[in-house]
């Protein structure tokens, strides 16, 4: 699943073609992402907790097909991304939060806490990790766990993602985004930075968006999760739940309080 763009807080995005493909994206999100094993396997860590906290929600989609399989439990969604909330925002019978990780103020009211969708990869400085993962150890109840995923570094995915075709975001009204994703990336230490340029075309105009995502390779993860209180109880290299090995794709943690 692609990475969620996030916005700060509260904020207001300024007019151009970057707001224009937020509000696009959030509104084609699900169609775009559809449903697949990653979900599958969140969903089955939700219906087994009666309180969940999904960090990162963006549209709620996991939330929203935990209540329709018959979820009678407590269900929050945190997310900064207004535009993403909008959508999610449909299911009145789910908490939404307009927030980031470490906002969250919560205190032992969550049996499980998910970030999906790479979101983990978005707490890039130390200070956001420490923060983020402290502010999730204190929401959890005792035996609670914490799931989430990040991209193995070892395989050096970033490699992969330079160049390719521009993308175009059209809605209804027929106004499109031309978005050429992955335009420019550079990586510093354990820190990809990535350059998109935005454009709607006609306007005679662009924007350069920029996001960072953090690589994290196994023993600094585990390093973090055990200066926040938290030891890994799984641990996975694919969504079918086989090793984690330097190969594999992803890192598939869940965790819990000591």
């Amino acid at each position: 699943m692609p990475d969620r763009d996030t916005t700060p807080d509260h904020e207001p995005e300024p007019a151009g073609p970057a707001t224009l493909y937020r509000r696009r994206m959030a509104e084609r999100y699900n169609e775009l992402n559809p449903w697949a094993a990653d979900n599958e396997f969140y969903l089955e860590l939700v219906m087994s907790a009666s309180s969940v906290l999904d960090i990162g929600c963006g549209t709620g989609m996991l939330l929203h097909r935990a209540r329709q399989a018959g979820h009678q439990g407590r269900l929050c969604g945190l997310d900064p991304d207004p535009a993403m909330l909008d959508q999610a925002r449909v299911r009145p019978d789910v908490d939404w939060v307009l927030a980031r990780a470490a906002s969250m103020t919560w205190d032992r009211q969550f049996d499980l806490a998910v970030m999906t969708g790479h979101a983990f990869q978005q707490l890039v400085t130390d200070e956001d990790l420490r923060t983020s993962l402290a502010a999730v150890r204190a929401a959890l109840r005792g035996g609670g766990r914490f799931a989430f995923e990040t991209r193995n570094p070892a395989p050096r995915p970033w490699q992969r993602w330079r160049g390719g075709d521009p993308i175009e975001i059209t809605d209804d009204s027929g106004t499109t985004v031309q978005v050429r994703r992955h335009a420019r990336i550079v990586v510093a230490d354990d820190v990809v930075h990535i350059e998109s340029v935005l454009t709607v075309p006609g306007s005679g105009g662009e924007q350069v968006a920029h996001s960072s995502l953090r690589f994290l390779d196994p023993e600094t993860l585990a390093g973090f999760l055990a200066d926040a209180g938290l030891v890994i109880d799984e641990q996975y290299g694919d969504w079918d739940r086989s090793p984690l090995t330097g190969a594999s794709p992803e890192i598939i943690t869940v965790a819990r309080p000591t």
